[in-house]
């Protein structure tokens, strides 16, 4: 039989990869020098080490003697066990008073020569072949280390041979237990890759037969796979650009981090997921492609950056944020003086602080601005290397920063995005009272039409203010208009605006990062016709179902109850079965009037039939009256609005009635069905239908049938956006580790400063000695003069927050059982630092604790019938409503009044807390002698804009003292109005003396 040529043969493949990484400056490793014990090629590792830092290492030999290899190799083993491998190349580790560095990485200017002429003195390295084990002889086909540490394994396969990448990844699941040092996560390689001549997959931790793979692929004519190599293989951009010398350590150094989430489990506890973030393909590109091109052209342009869903934006913003905070031009000046991220997303800014932390090892890199203009604007005069603002702040932004002319500032746009889409308009939307569902309808969608569109608005501002040479704009979106390529494209041969970079809709379905939602697209036509066919099948059980479709004849347009059982029915027969059980459905309807009928009508078909199993949740905006009785959502639903998305994320409810809000934006996996029964076009079809493309386990495909839309249509919707759809959100934290990542960034204590303080604090008392109370003490000091070099507004923000961590900390202990090792850590920690902080004069005045824990007592919020007592009364908008003069007990009486019309009004039920919250401001106002005069001198027209100027800062202030009511007032404009309007009037005549 013929010999198969060694180029066909898998040990070809590997030769031919190898050859190439040692031509490009690769040493060869010799799989002898693979210490198995350690999971470190030693040789590489003491010859590195030798060479860089000789004194360091001729000190350890004096200490250590004969065994001085052995002690290192020990105490690196242990560094690398419990901080990783990531930490301990960036960061090196201390032995006996040594610090040695394991890694040297390219400096950004190239001013710093001596770190240039270390970092070329890295040993990079390709070994095949290694046997990793200590119990077997198992190899591994190539591994990649960095002076001597194992970063990267590789499992080859060549198609020639019949095996792909599917053999390496089942090499990996089934053949490489994850208890091998050099497997275990963390501790040893950082990614593991499975590669063919066509594909690329890759992953960050082996989990048996549970390891979940990426396709790490360029990608193919807008799909998934690779383009055509006519110099050799598809996958040769792996080991030719991703893995040589230059790009590794770039990626080890600048990109890859660990991502600390915090989770449920099953039972409701909290517990801490970590991964490691290792870049795909398309976010490495993307972000090096920017970074160049904005070195070459310089401040002044702008780019389209046009990313679907599963393209993990938030990641590529990161870390262009990172390397454009660290540009420098050819004469090594910073390209930018600061990069400004705008966006709504919760979750940046926190993993912004927390991944430059890990890349920089530095806080007070990134400052988000979350209080006032004053603070934005002190920002970007300081030269705050990255600033992170919401969309609203832009236009106020694009004013300074063209003010600023002679700084440079790279400004990056995070697309809009909200699930509560429809609340801009909440001064329009505050009360629905249609006389039929073809009105209601109607009025919503002239209103929706109206409504503030963020992107608009940015263009808009941008517009206005002209072409700004000192401003280089960076524009993240999924669904671009034709204006905003206009904008930001960048212009073709043919003159045509295009994306600057495309990842596209059709690569993240084909790669398995969203579903194809058009894939189960049914008409509800179609699916009257099929349901008429499976009548007839005697396999499936759809009996039902096909009795209420039987009726699609005399079915009128606005029939809800016939609906509502096709739908239910549906879900219960269908979708109920699919994520194991789990699967979730949404209905979208044409309006709030709509929603409110079509929740009522849920819930009494299902009582009707006794489906136990079967719950509704259902979202509008402000108030429907319908047969003179008001409903509101919260009101519906039996508790607040803030609670629907982790609520409907249980297994309690299985459907949500939605009128236009979380129609976008709303992020939960396992929503599988749709019910469609609104007219959607455009870029809302494709954002709306959107919702169901999240992946989760056990999901394999979509459902939905539309009541109203034609296919064909939807299908026309999606062509222009098939490049494209829209972002997911992220959930909102517990607020505990929301106030612990803002301390953290304050940089007043460090992590082991903490874990150091705890560790003696926790020690027996038989243990403990003076010297121990010593440490602690200059452990507290240390922090303590760190917090008295911040900015006067940073020392009263990192005290209160630290206030409201240790008294929401000592509260939740004494209500429910709560462990975190962590948090609690933090919270002794915080306990004695506070005691050794300087005190600021005229410091607010806090309640008591007795009282807080009085008002803070859980409580049932309702039993009974949902339905509102009608009042045919608003509350009053206008002055005029309160003219005149009252006595005191009138004056209590009132303020019942009004707080009983604000909980009919906005769903909110007002505790004592927060009436005593109330009762507060109005003595604040009191005392306020520049207020009073102002009260004084003024007409009450005159007096309203320095007074809710003044509500603000007071609300504000209080924060602390009842943090969700006052939220409350801030975030909901509509509710904030109502209640300014009511206490404008009392206070100018209390501050005029007319109260009596």
């Amino acid at each position: 039989m013929a010999k198969t040529p060694v180029e066909l043969r898998e040990i070809g493949f590997e030769e031919y990869v190898e050859e190439h990484l040692l031509k490009s400056g690769y040493i060869k490793g010799n799989p002898d020098d693979y210490n198995k014990e350690f999971a470190l090629d030693t040789k590489l590792l003491f010859e590195f080490l030798e060479d860089t830092q000789p004194k360091k290492m001729e000190k350890l030999r004096e200490i250590y003697k004969d065994q001085y290899q052995f002690k290192v190799l020990s105490r690196l083993n242990r560094e690398l066990n419990s901080r990783g491998m990531i930490d301990v190349l960036r960061h090196g580790i201390k032995d006996y008073g040594v610090y040695l560095d394991l890694a040297y990485f390219k400096p950004a200017s190239k001013l710093n020569i001596e770190t240039l002429n270390l970092y070329k003195k890295n040993r990079i390295s390709v070994t095949r072949q290694v046997k990793y084990s200590t119990k077997n002889e198992k190899s591994i086909d190539m591994l990649i280390c960095v002076n001597g540490l194992p970063v990267a394994v590789l499992e080859l396969k060549n198609p020639f041979t019949g095996q792909t990448y599917e053999d390496a990844i089942m090499q990996y699941k089934k053949d490489r237990s994850p208890n091998e040092l050099l497997f275990q996560f963390k501790k040893r390689a950082i990614v593991f890759f499975a590669v063919d001549t066509q594909e690329v997959y890759m992953t960050t931790k082996l989990s048996g037969s549970k390891t979940f793979f990426l396709p790490f692929n360029k990608g193919c004519d807008g799909g998934k796979g690779n383009p055509d190599n006519p110099n050799g293989f598809k996958t040769a951009y792996l080991w030719e650009e991703i893995l040589s010398k230059d790009s590794l350590m770039d990626i080890l150094k600048r990109f890859v981090f660990i991502e600390a989430q915090e989770k449920k489990d099953i039972d409701g506890n909290i517990y801490t997921s970590e991964t490691v973030i290792f870049p795909r393909f398309h976010q490495l590109d993307v972000v090096r492609k920017l970074e160049a091109d904005s070195k070459e052209k310089g401040v002044g342009t702008n780019y389209l950056v046009q990313h679907s869903a599963g393209s993990e934006k938030t990641y590529s913003i990161s870390w262009l944020a990172h390397r454009l905070a660290n540009l420098h031009d050819d004469e090594d000046n910073p390209a930018f003086d600061s990069v400004i991220v705008i966006t709504d997303r919760r979750v940046l800014d926190r993993q912004l602080q927390d991944s430059i932390y890990q890349l920089e090892h530095k806080h007070g890199v990134v400052e988000k601005i979350d209080k006032d203009s004053n603070q934005l604007a002190e920002a970007l005069k300081s030269g705050t290397r990255i600033i992170v603002s919401t969309l609203q702040k832009f236009p106020f932004i694009i004013e300074k920063v063209g003010e600023l002319e002679k700084r440079k500032y790279a400004v990056i746009i995070d697309e809009a995005h909200s699930s509560s889409a429809g609340e801009n308009m909440a001064s329009l939307r505050e009360v629905l009272s249609a006389n039929s569902l073809e009105e209601a309808a109607k009025l919503d969608a002239e209103l929706e039409d109206k409504e503030y569109d963020p992107e608009e608005e940015i263009l808009k501002t941008i517009r206005k203010r002209g072409k700004q040479p000192n401003i280089s704009f960076f524009a993240f979106t999924a669904t671009p208009k034709a204006k905003t390529l206009e904008m930001f494209g960048t212009v073709g041969d043919d003159g045509l605006p295009y994306p600057f970079h495309l990842y596209s809709m059709r690569q993240a379905i084909e790669e398995g990062f969203i579903l194809d939602v058009l894939q189960n697209y049914v008409t509800y036509k179609t699916y009257f016709k099929l349901a008429k066919k499976i009548e007839e099948d005697p396999a499936f059980d759809k009996a039902k179902a096909t009795k209420a479709l039987t009726r699609y004849v005399s079915l009128h347009p606005h029939n809800i109850a016939q609906k509502t059982e096709i739908m239910v029915e549906h879900f219960r027969n269908v979708t109920r079965h699919k994520i194991g059980g789990r699967a979730k459905a949404m209905e979208v309807t044409s309006s709030r009037l709509h929603a409110v009928r079509y929740k009522l009508a849920f819930d009494e078909y299902i009582k009707k039939k006794g489906y136990n199993d079967m719950k509704t949740l259902v979202a509008f905006t402000g108030m429907v009256k319908d047969d003179g009785v008001e409903y509101t959502e919260s009101g519906m639903n039996k508790f607040k609005e803030s609670e629907l998305p982790e609520c409907f994320a249980t297994d309690e409810y299985q459907v949500l009635l939605v009128a236009e809000k979380y129609q976008t934006g709303f992020d939960q996996p396992l929503l599988h069905t749709m019910y469609v029964d609104k007219k959607l076009s455009g870029v809302k079809a494709v954002k709306t239908l959107s919702r169901l493309n999240r992946t989760c386990a056990g999901k394999e495909d979509t459902f939905i049938l539309d009541f109203v839309n034609k296919a064909e249509d939807i299908q026309e919707a999606f062509k222009p956006y098939y490049q494209a759809t829209i972002v997911e959100e992220v959930t909102e934290p517990n607020i505990l580790y929301d106030i612990e990542n803002q301390l953290h960034a304050y940089g007043v204590y460090l992590k082991d400063e903490l874990e150091r303080f705890n560790s003696i604090y926790f020690k027996p008392k038989d243990k403990t000695s003076s010297k121990d109370r010593a440490v602690l003490n200059h452990l507290i000091d240390i922090a303590a003069e760190r917090f008295k070099k911040l900015e006067e507004q940073r020392k009263q923000d990192f005290s209160s927050q630290a206030t409201k961590y240790i008294r929401l900390y000592s509260f939740i202990l004494q209500i429910t059982p709560f462990e975190d090792v962590e948090l609690h850590k933090l919270y002794v920690y915080l306990t004695y630092l506070l005691k050794k902080l300087p005190k600021e004069k005229g410091s607010t005045v806090h309640l008591a604790d007795e009282i807080a824990l009085e008002y803070y007592t859980t409580k049932k919020t309702f039993e009974g019938n949902i339905s509102l007592t009608p009042d045919d009364e608003n509350i009053p908008v206008t002055p005029v409503r309160f003219a005149g003069t009252r006595a005191k007990e009138e004056e209590k009486e009132y303020l019942s009044t009004i707080i009983e019309r604000l909980n009919n009004r906005f769903g909110t039920d007002f505790t004592k807390a927060d009436q005593l919250s109330v009762e507060q401001i109005k003595e604040d106002f009191t005392a306020d002698e520049d207020l009073v005069q102002k009260a004084k001198s003024n007409t009450i027209d005159d007096f309203r804009l320095a007074f809710e100027k003044e509500f603000i800062n007071k609300v504000i202030d209080r924060m602390d003292q009842n943090q969700a009511f006052f939220t409350r007032v801030l975030d909901d404009e509509q509710f904030r109005n109502a209640l300014m309007e009511y206490m404008l009037v009392e206070t100018y005549e209390k501050l005029n003396g007319m109260m009596r």
